[in-house]
C-alpha cells in the first residue's frame, strides 16, 4: 500500500508542478506531462516501477477521449466527413507507409523490416493531437477536422497491420517467441485462431452490438440508475458503458478506442449525452495525463545518450517525410492556407500504437530487438517534438493567417471614438446601426474579411482586425473609450477580450454577448456586469407569441412576458455571485441549492402574477 501511495504521490506532484509551468510559458499541457515524466523517470527506475504496465493502464484515457469526441459528433456529421475519411485518411496512411518504407530500404534494411517500420511510423498520436486541438479550440476548424479524420482511419488501420506483421517474419530473427496469442492491445483476442471469414463476421457483429447497446440499452440503464437518485451510480454506470464496450472490442481484436468512438456517435443524440460527458471527463483527463507522463518516463536515457545522433537524425527524417506527405495529401484534397499548415503540423509524429506494434513485431520475428529499442526512442522523440510544432503554428502560422482570415494585415484605425464594437455579425451590425441612428460615433472591428467587403459596399465603416489583440485595442483608443460592446461569435474570444479589458481598463463599461446562461455566470465571474444572452430577447418574443396563440391578447401577452423577464433578471445576479470558475456549474452545490431556494420562493409569486394577468382579460 505504501509503495502505491508513494507512486501516486510522485506522479500527481510531477503533473501538478510541470503542467502549469508549461502552460504559463505557452508550451501546452501535453509537453508539460511529458517533461514531468522525464523528470521523475530516475525515481521510478529506482523504485523498480513497471512503466510499460502503467502505460497500458493509462492508455484507457485515449479510449475515454474518443468516447467523448463521439458524443459531440452526430452520425450525420460523421457521414458528411466520409470524403475526408477515405481521401485524406486512406491517402495519408498509404503514402506515408510507402515513403518511410522506401527510406528504410535505402538504409539497407530487409524489405520485411522496412515495410514494418513504414507501417508503424505511418500512424500518429491520437492522444496528443486530439488533446492539443481541443485545448486550442481547433477541433472543429477545417484543419482540425481533417486531422481527426486521418486519426480515425489510422485507428482502423491498426487491425490490418496487426494481421500483416506476422506474415513478414524472418527465420533468422525467429526465437520461438512468435504467436504470443495476444491481440494488438495487449489482451485476449478470441478471434486469433478463427478462420478469416469467421473473425470478420465476429468483428462486424461486435460493432453492430455496440450500436445496438447504444440505441436500446443505455436509456433503460440510466432510467434504472436514476431511480436510486445517487449521483455516484451515474458515474459508475458511465464507466460500465465505456469499459464494457472497450472490453468487447478487445475480445474480437478491434481497437477499444474505435469501439468507444462508435458508441459515442450512437449516443450523440441521447438525452444522457451531457451526463455521460460530465461523468467521464475527469477520468479521461487524469488517465491521459498519466499516459503522457509514462511516455516521458519510458525513455531509456542511457541508450538515448549512447545513440542520440542516430535517434535525432531518424526522428527528423520521420517528421520531415510525414510532413511532406501530409502537405501533398492535404493540398490534393483541397486544404489551403492555415488549414493545410495545421493539418501538416499536427500529424508528423509517431503515435502511441507504435509501442504496441513494435513489441508485436519483435515477438513475431519481424524486427530485431536492437532496432526496436532505437525505434522506441525515435517514436518518443517525435511525440516530444509535437507540442513544439503546435507552438510554431500558434506563433507563426496563426499570426499570419488566423487573425485575418486572408493573410492580410490589420487595418490602421484612424479615429478614436468613445464606443468600440468588437464584431460586426448578426448582433454587432444591429447595435452599430442603432447607435449611429442616435448620433453616436462608433469604431467597429471585425476579422471576417469577406463580410467586411460586403458591408463596406453598403457604406458601413468597419476596421479589419482581431479585436482581442491588445495592440489593436490600444490603437482604437480603448484607454479613452466609455463603452466596449463585445459581439464576437466565439466564446473563447469573448472571454479573452472581457478578461483583458476588465483587468487593464476597469473604467470602460463592457456590454458582452453571452452564448448561454452558463456563459452569463462565467462572464459575471470575470467582472462583467452587463451581459446579454444572444437568444434571450428572441426567446422572450417567442414566448409572448406562444401566449397569444393560446388565447391571450397582445397586452396580456406582453405583461406576462415582462413579469417573467423581471423575475429572471432579479434571479440572475444572486445565482451568478455563487458561480465558480474552477468547477462545472452543475457540480457547484451552493449554486444549485440557491437555484432551488429561489425557485421555491419566486415560482409561487410568478404564478400569482400570471393568474392576475389572465384575470384582467376575463
Amino acid at each position: 500500500m505504501t509503495s502505491f501511495l508513494l507512486l501516486a504521490f510522485l506522479i500527481l506532484v510531477a503533473g501538478v508542478v510541470a503542467v502549469p509551468l508549461a502552460s504559463r510559458f505557452g508550451l501546452g499541457s501535453v509537453l508539460g506531462y511529458l517533461l514531468a515524466g522525464m523528470a521523475i523517470s530516475p525515481i521510478l527506475l529506482g523504485l523498480k516501477v513497471d512503466v510499460e504496465a502503467l502505460q497500458v493502464f493509462a492508455e484507457f484515457g485515449v479510449v475515454m477521449m474518443l468516447f467523448i469526441i463521439g458524443l459531440e459528433m452526430e452520425p450525420k456529421r460523421l457521414w458528411a466527413m466520409r470524403g475526408k475519411l477515405l481521401g485524406l485518411g486512406g491517402g495519408q496512411v498509404l503514402l506515408t507507409t510507402l515513403a518511410i518504407t522506401g527510406i528504410a530500404l535505402l538504409n539497407s534494411n530487409p524489405w520485411q523490416t522496412a515495410l514494418a517500420i513504414g507501417m508503424v511510423l505511418a500512424l500518429s498520436s491520437t492522444a496528443i493531437i486530439v488533446q492539443t486541438l481541443t485545448e486550442k479550440n481547433l477541433m472543429k476548424s477545417e484543419g482540425g477536422e481533417a486531422s481527426f479524420s486521418v486519426l480515425l482511419v489510422q485507428d482502423v488501420a491498426v487491425i490490418p497491420i496487426l494481421a500483416l506483421l506476422p506474415l513478414l517474419a524472418m527465420p533468422e530473427l525467429y526465437s520461438g517467441g512468435a504467436g504470443h496469442g495476444e491481440g494488438g492491445h495487449g489482451g485476449l483476442d478470441l478471434t486469433a485462431n478463427m478462420p478469416v471469414w469467421l473473425a470478420a463476421i465476429s468483428r462486424v457483429g461486435a460493432v453492430a452490438a455496440v450500436v445496438g447497446i447504444g440505441i436500446y440499452a443505455i436509456r433503460p440503464l440510466f432510467r434504472y440508475i436514476a431511480a436510486a437518485n445517487l449521483r455516484e451510480l451515474f458515474t459508475a454506470a458511465a464507466l460500465v458503458v465505456v469499459i464494457g464496450i472497450a472490453l468487447l472490442m478487445s475480445l474480437v481484436g478491434l481497437s477499444p478506442a474505435l469501439g468507444a468512438f462508435v458508441a459515442g456517435v450512437v449516443l450523440a443524440t441521447s438525452e444522457y449525452r451531457h451526463e455521460l460527458e460530465s461523468d467521464i471527463n475527469p477520468f479521461k483527463g487524469l488517465l491521459l495525463g498519466l499516459f503522457f507522463i509514462t511516455v516521458g518516463a519510458g525513455i531509456d536515457f542511457v541508450l538515448a545518450v549512447e545513440m542520440w545522433q542516430d535517434v535525432v537524425f531518424w526522428a527528423s527524417v520521420t517528421i520531415a517525410a510525414k510532413f511532406a506527405v501530409l502537405l501533398l495529401v492535404g493540398w490534393l484534397y483541397g486544404l489551403r492556407k492555415q488549414a493545410l499548415w495545421l493539418f501538416a503540423l499536427s500529424l508528423p509524429q509517431a503515435g502511441e500504437f507504435a509501442f504496441v506494434l513494435i513489441a508485436f513485431a519483435v515477438g513475431n520475428a519481424v524486427l530485431p530487438q536492437a532496432l526496436a529499442d532505437e525505434l522506441l526512442l525515435i517514436v518518443a522523440l517525435t511525440m516530444l517534438v509535437t507540442p513544439l510544432l503546435f507552438i510554431l503554428y500558434d506563433k507563426v502560422i496563426a499570426h499570419a493567417y488566423c487573425t485575418d482570415g486572408e493573410g492580410r494585415e490589420a487595418d490602421t484605425i484612424e479615429e478614436e471614438n468613445e464606443i468600440i464594437i468588437a464584431g460586426r455579425g448578426r448582433m454587432g451590425g444591429i447595435i452599430d446601426r442603432m447607435l449611429q441612428a442616435a448620433g453616436y460615433s462608433t469604431t467597429v472591428i471585425d476579422y471576417d474579411s469577406k463580410q467586411l467587403e460586403i458591408v463596406r459596399k453598403f457604406g458601413f465603416r468597419t476596421y479589419f482586425g482581431d479585436a482581442t489583440r491588445p495592440d489593436l485595442l490600444h490603437s482604437a483608443g480603448i484607454e479613452k473609450a466609455k463603452l466596449l460592446v463585445v459581439a464576437l461569435d466565439e466564446r473563447e474570444q469573448i472571454d479573452r477580450l472581457v478578461k483583458h479589458v476588465v483587468k487593464d481598463y476597469p473604467n470602460v463599461h463592457i456590454t458582452a454577448r453571452a452564448i448561454d446562461r452558463n456563459h452569463v455566470y462565467e462572464l459575471w465571474a470575470y467582472g462583467c456586469r452587463d451581459v446579454i444572452r444572444e437568444t434571450y430577447d428572441s426567446s422572450l418574443r417567442m414566448g409572448r407569441s406562444a401566449f397569444e396563440a393560446l388565447g391571450m391578447d397582445r397586452q396580456q401577452a406582453m405583461a406576462a412576458r415582462d413579469a417573467f423577464e423581471e423575475m429572471d433578471r432579479r434571479f440572475m445576479p444572486e445565482v451568478a455571485n455563487l458561480y465558480r470558475l474552477d468547477i462545472p456549474y452543475h457540480e457547484n452545490e451552493p449554486l444549485m441549492e440557491k437555484v432551488k431556494e429561489l425557485r421555491k420562493e419566486w415560482d409561487p409569486v410568478l404564478r400569482e402574477q400570471m393568474d392576475e394577468i389572465l384575470k384582467r382579460g376575463s
